[in-house]
């Protein structure tokens, strides 16, 4: 029995491999076999990388980033029944407006996925006259209804929260500019209806470290645990060879999530094995969501690699708690409330 309890339906076949002997730095390893998703996945799709997925009527459903032959990225649902093993529908997601008639963004990438109460949401970053943050919504995996954008371009890196908070939706994100954005902190936005957004709170900066040294932004949607929102984000730096992406580790408090408790100082996953290392942008470990189950306490985090793969790796919720406790170093703007 694990001594921080995740508050969540539990998922007895997470997917999982056990930890490595010898296993030194942060307590996450990578799935042996990675990586689960590789090039040319299905039917006019060069790639798929920066997806999520999530347990769905006793297996798993996912969507995904796909680059198309012709080099527009789009979102595609896939099923599978081991979480690993993943079958990806040659037709990418038709989305709908209220009306029930076909309205598809120009493009989409990045999305993430989180249930909140009895509904799935999809996250994405889109045009929106600029690059800005795509929803929709769907109860069955059939018909994905498009909400209103939440904010003016330019935004990226979004995710809900998977419960309400004092009553409201709860949005990470990640305001940026109309390029490759060299910049970059999270914030917090509240809605009462996924329509008005406001409430705005500054989260966490870049870091002083040199792995997140340039920008930084949201991953997999927050795990509540008896601690706090367990966040894994990706941190960004610059080198004479171009951006590294690495996976960081937060916690943040349950009921004012805006303030950051703990904060690792150092990375828990960077660029190393060369899925992650080369590929059509090379140096990416990025973070889109965990499976999690909160019987056991074992996590499957799903990353992209390099812009070219799906990879899997694995923590449990005491060690990497532990870990970002043991390891934390947050200044002056992650524990303020965020509003100046």
């Amino acid at each position: 029995m694990s001594k921080v309890k995740i508050i969540s339906q539990p998922v007895p076949n997470v997917p999982w491999q056990e930890r490595p002997e010898g296993l030194k730095d942060a307590p996450v390893w990578r799935y042996s076999e990675n990586p689960i998703i590789g090039r040319n996945p299905v039917k006019g799709v060069a790639r798929i990388f920066n997806s999520a997925v999530m347990p769905y009527e006793g297996e798993f459903i996912g969507v995904f980033r796909g680059e198309q032959v012709n080099g527009i990225p789009y979102i595609y649902l896939g099923r599978s029944k081991d979480a690993i093993h993943w079958e990806i529908d040659e037709e990418k997601i038709n989305f709908v407006n209220e009306k029930g008639e076909t309205f598809l963004p120009r493009y989409a990438y990045d999305p993430r996925l989180v249930k909140v109460e009895d509904t799935y949401y999809i996250i994405w970053c889109q045009d929106f006259y600029g690059a800005a943050i795509g929803m929709a919504k769907t109860t069955d995996f059939k018909t994905f209804t498009r909400l209103e954008n939440p904010f003016l371009p330019f935004n990226r890196n979004a995710v809900l929260f998977p419960r309400k908070i004092n009553g409201n939706y709860v949005l990470l994100s990640r305001p940026s500019d109309s390029g490759h954005t060299p910049f970059g902190d999270i914030f917090l936005s509240e809605s009462p209806d996924l329509v008005y957004w406001g409430k705005h709170r500054h989260v966490m900066s870049k870091g002083n470290e040199w792995w997140q040294s340039l920008k930084i932004g949201g991953g997999a949607a927050p795990i509540e645990t008896s601690e706090g929102w367990l966040l894994f984000y990706h941190g960004v730096t610059g080198t004479c060879n171009g951006y590294v992406y690495s996976i960081g580790g937060a916690i943040l408090d349950l009921e004012q999530p805006s303030i950051v408790k703990y904060r690792c100082e150092n990375f828990i996953l960077t660029p190393e094995e060369w899925y992650e290392e080369h590929g059509f942008v090379p140096n990416v470990c990025f973070p889109c969501a965990t499976i999690h189950d909160a019987e056991s306490g074992k996590i499957a985090i799903y990353y992209g690699a390099a812009d070219s793969y799906v990879g899997l790796a694995f923590t449990e919720i005491d060690a990497i708690v532990d870990y970002i406790k043991e390891n934390s170093s947050v200044t002056s703007t992650d524990t303020e409330i965020g509003i100046r």
